[in-house]
């Protein structure tokens, strides 16, 4: 049946209404698209060619060249030299134990090297190169390349590594580098990134570590093209870093050198310093050790040898080691007596071997006693009850703060690692440290470099030199970074009065000078050399009244530990000063044997420049001398790198 007119054309009208809603929906879903299209592709092209770049090519840090480190006349004591190393790649070596197998065979591999190596792969992406062997030999380079073909993903390559040419003539003063370790980068709140690089090497120790960030530099960036996996396919620029700044110490290599060479055999420190400036010109501690040992790790053997050694060859004693300062600190009780005006020079005080303070007696080293003596005649024969009397009239507060000013108790601000701050006691710091009252007792000990008063050779040095000029010499050890050079610090007046300082300085002359000084054996008889010093011996045990009723054994007759101490300083020339010396030798017995011809020794070759001609010593010592100067010349080490010696 044929449907009517009426309803077809209304049919037709509903299926032209739906095409056309269907294709507005259509063309408006394509109008989206286009314009989301468009979005994408020109207002966004940039960003997304940003990230697409971003993921196909990666930025790599450059790690710069360490900067190198120099004496005061230009020798290098921090050096890098070329360092040959064979790395393995584990995704192109396939079998990494098969490999290294056949590597073993053409070159000498370290067991503990390859141990390390291996965990490191395992912590390490696939496509990194890891260390197998460093510092080869260039013969042993050879023969890697040329049997390249049998050791897939093995490549020799070439670096800079650090070497210290002295050896251990700086350890206690250069320290050494070694591999970041994640306790350095958890000393840090924000690391450089440089210290992520697998192995990079920063200052663990001394001047190396203290003075980091000068000697880093600045970290470059190559651009590299990568693959899916991460393995570079090609490099596309680089920009190379900041290398690190060059620093020059005050140090004297000639000098540091021999003093280093005359403390053989000890356990024992010296500090020589400029008077005029605080330039420290050697700064030696004994035994000592081989810093390039640290470099690229020490051995359990090696480093099992120097931390059971009893002499503590890592300690550097000049600036770790506190010591009662024994009979050195005199002159710092009679300094603070004398600015009190408590004393004049020709008051006497009569010594009969000891002095009764509070119910205890207090002995002098001398067990006859000195008789009368005054502030020179004390000062030459290191009387100790003379020094008892003056603590008992100026009190301990007064002589604290007399060492303050001669630089005790003050922790110097030189780049070394540890330095102590040592003790000047006081009434307050034992109620503090130790909740007791202070006795008049600690005084007496105090006058003469006992009980709780401790300082360290450096702060010695320092001592003799602000005796030497009325200055608040304060102590150099970086000369000039990149060529500027570094501020001389302090240098302005003690504020102490003049004459008592020349009564002083006069005492001192005599210590060394005068046939009944404590110092004399050890005097210098050049005109225009003479020095001025004082001897110590600080004790580190009790004496008993037991012993003393049947005489104090000898230093000699005990075991080593149980010694007193010897200690030495010095200036010179006496009417012109110009080096200032300290000497500790632990355990050593008396300072007048045993730190006395040290020092004497030590400040004759810095007013020389070299060995000093016999005639500036006494007669009788120039035939031991002239032999001591052979010995030591024989075993002063010439600074070497890959074979060739450094003058």
């Amino acid at each position: 049946m044929k449907r009517p007119r009426i309803d077809a054309e209304a049919s037709h009208r509903l299926i032209t209404r739906r095409a056309a809603i269907l294709g507005g929906v259509q063309l408006a879903f394509v109008g989206a698209l286009g314009a989301r299209m468009q979005f994408l592709q020109v207002d966004q092209a940039d960003q997304f060619r940003l990230l697409a770049e971003e993921n196909r090519i990666n930025i790599r840090i450059i790690p710069p060249s360490r900067g190198e480190v120099f004496d005061r006349n230009g020798v290098a004591l921090a050096r890098n030299v070329p360092s040959y190393r064979i790395v393995v790649v584990r995704e192109d070596a396939g079998d990494v134990d098969e490999v290294l197998e056949r590597l073993a065979k053409v070159v000498s591999l370290d067991e503990e090297e390859v141990e390390r190596a291996m965990a490191e792969m395992k912590r390490s992406a696939p496509f990194l190169p890891i260390t197998v062997a460093d510092e080869v030999a260039w013969e042993d380079l050879s023969r890697v390349s040329v049997n390249a073909p049998a050791l897939p993903g093995v490549t020799p390559e070439v670096g800079l590594s650090r070497v210290y040419p002295f050896g251990s003539d700086y350890a206690h003063v250069l320290g050494y580098v070694g591999p970041v370790s994640d306790y350095d980068l958890e000393r840090l709140d924000d690391p450089d990134q440089l210290l992520r690089i697998p192995r990079f090497q920063i200052g663990k120790v001394g001047v190396e570590a203290k003075a980091e960030n000068l000697l880093r530099g600045k970290g470059g960036a190559k651009r590299v093209e990568v693959n899916a996996t991460g393995r570079v396919m090609r490099e596309l620029d680089r920009r190379e870093g900041t290398p690190g700044s060059d620093v020059q110490l005050t140090i004297d290599s000639k000098l540091q050198s021999y003093v280093q060479a005359r403390l053989s055999g000890e356990s024992a420190s010296t500090v020589v310093m400029d008077v005029t400036n605080g330039d420290l010109l050697a700064i030696s501690s004994a035994p000592t050790y081989d810093p390039n040992l640290f470099v690229r790790g020490i051995s359990s053997r090696d480093y099992s040898a120097l931390t059971e050694n009893k002499y503590r060859p890592l300690a550097s004693k000049t600036v770790q080691g506190i010591y009662p300062p024994g009979s050195t600190f005199k002159m710092i009780t009679a300094m603070a007596a004398l600015e009190e005006g408590l004393i004049g020079p020709d008051d006497t005080v009569y010594c009969p071997g000891h002095l009764e303070v509070s119910g205890r007696r207090f002995h002098c080293w001398k067990r006859a006693g000195h008789g009368w003596v005054n502030l020179q005649n004390s000062l030459k024969q290191s009387c100790d009850v003379y020094y008892y009397d003056l603590a008992v009239k100026v009190g301990i507060e007064k002589i604290s703060a007399m060492a303050n000013r001669f630089g005790l108790g003050i922790r110097h601000d030189v780049p070394m690692s540890a330095v102590a701050q040592g003790l000047t006691p006081t009434k307050a710091w034992k109620t503090r440290t130790h909740g007791q009252d202070w006795r008049v007792g600690d005084t007496v000990n105090a006058s003469i470099g006992q009980g709780y008063m401790l300082a360290s050779p450096l702060q010695l040095a320092v001592m003799a030199a602000r005796l030497a000029s009325g200055n608040e010499v304060k102590p150099r050890l970086i000369k000039s970074v990149d060529g500027i050079e570094q501020p001389v610090l302090g240098g302005g007046s003690l504020g102490l009065n003049e004459n008592n300082l020349r009564k002083m300085r006069r005492a001192m002359f005599d210590v060394v000078n005068d046939r009944r000084g404590t110092g004399y054996g050890s005097r210098i008889i050049e005109d225009g050399m003479r020095m001025a010093g004082k001897t110590g011996t600080s004790q580190v045990r009790n004496i008993t009244a037991a012993e003393r009723a049947r005489g104090v054994t000898r230093n000699e007759d005990l075991p080593w530990e149980r010694r007193d101490h010897a200690l030495f300083v010095n200036y010179a020339p006496y009417d012109n000063p110009k080096y200032a010396v300290a000497v500790v030798v632990e355990h050593g017995g008396g300072g007048s044997r045993a730190a006395a011809p040290i020092a004497r020794d030590v400040t004759l070759q810095a007013l020389f420049g070299g060995d000093p001609p016999l005639e500036a010593y006494p007669t009788k010592d120039r035939d031991r001398i002239r032999e001591q100067q052979r010995v030591l010349r024989s075993i002063q080490p010439l600074a070497n790198i890959n074979g060739k010696d450094q003058a």
